[in-house]
């Protein structure tokens, strides 16, 4: 708290009345420099913040993009808590855990795996969830430069021209076109290793539709726009990602809803949202909650948020809605541990 002192007219008149040697009453003395009750209570609070903290985001898209994105979060921030934040983009998801686990980072924003592995490993706290189109969860898109292999229906356009087919473009939710699921064989681009809906969701269903998953020529993208753009580049025949991460990289590859088309839908998965570390004050924890929830509020925030993950707004977090990643975590467990 920057704290502002000031010399009071009464211990002027105090330090005269000592001075005469007068009898009178001396006068009442001013406040201390650290204030009010309140104000010193506040400050106690804060005896134990770092002077800096530092907000880490999984690469889910291009780095540079996502550093200039989060800036205004990162300059928001520091003006809400009083303290400089710094923002940074490790190489991959696991990347951000370690960081959280050997206190390079303070703030983290995950994906639904990754908050769960992170609970695990670095001790961090889920403080807020992210919602979009008005819904605390997302699902799996399955896309593909070969419609005419895995769509059993005609592909549709919508508004902007982005091409679905197998009643995806309908549905709000998944699962959609679990059926030609089992059809997937050849060439695949996963995100990361610990990417919920690129990885852990899909990989369980389309092992639950009788693939084996050892039979694909898989690759990690890195991120949800690069998965995109290897359908598009015809890298691979299928790949995976959030709905619809085509809208990511449509600047620069204009014709991707044409050429990449989505057939499925997994179940649906638990937002992404942002953590803090489990041993940072509990005071500070508590501030990076609200100011995080307070400048989404805002019309700024909102944009700002929109920028770096499309988020619409942010909720307080619902750890229990993890519990269906941690079940499928643990299925499937093994098997991730072994193709990361």
């Amino acid at each position: 708290m920057r704290r502002h002192f000031h010399t009071m007219l009464a211990v002027a008149l105090l330090a005269l009345a000592a001075a005469c040697g007068g009898d009178s009453e001396p006068a009442a003395q001013p406040p201390t420099a650290g204030g009010t009750g309140s104000e010193q209570a506040a400050g106690d609070e804060r005896a134990d913040w770092p002077d800096r903290i530092v907000l880490g985001l999984v690469p889910s898209r291009e780095a540079d993009v996502l550093i200039e994105n989060a800036q205004p979060l990162a300059d928001a921030l520091a003006e809400r808590l009083d303290i400089e934040v710094e923002s940074f983009v490790p190489q991959d998801y696991t990347g951000l855990t370690e960081a959280m686990a050997t206190g390079q980072a303070d703030i983290g924003a995950f994906g639904p795996l990754a908050i769960v592995r992170a609970q695990e490993r670095a001790g961090v706290e889920f403080i807020a969830q992210s919602e979009r189109f008005g819904s605390a969860t997302y699902h799996t898109q399955y896309m593909t430069n070969a419609p005419d292999k895995y769509c059993s229906d005609e592909p549709v356009a919508d508004d902007d021209g982005y091409l679905s087919c197998n009643g995806t473009a309908e549905a709000d939710e998944g699962p959609v076109g679990e059926d030609v699921i089992a059809q997937i064989d050849g060439t695949l681009a996963y995100v990361d290793p610990s990417s919920a809906s690129g990885y852990l969701i899909p990989a369980l269903q389309m092992q639950q539709a009788g693939i084996d998953l050892s039979s694909l020529d898989t690759i990690f993208a890195g991120g949800h726009d690069s998965s995109a753009i290897a359908v598009y580049n015809g890298d691979v025949e299928v790949g995976l990602s959030f709905d619809d991460a085509r809208t990511t990289v449509a600047e620069e590859f204009p014709d991707i809803g044409e050429q990449v088309v989505v057939f499925a839908y997994s179940a649906e998965i638990p937002n992404d949202g942002f953590t803090v570390r489990g041993d940072l004050p509990e005071s500070l924890k508590t501030a990076i909650t609200d100011a995080l929830l307070e400048y989404a509020g805002t019309e700024e925030g909102t944009e700002v948020l929109q920028s770096i993950y499309e988020i619409d707004a942010l909720l307080p977090a619902d750890d229990a809605a993890l519990d269906v990643v941690r079940e499928a975590d643990a299925e499937l467990g093994d098997l991730i541990e072994d193709e990361g």
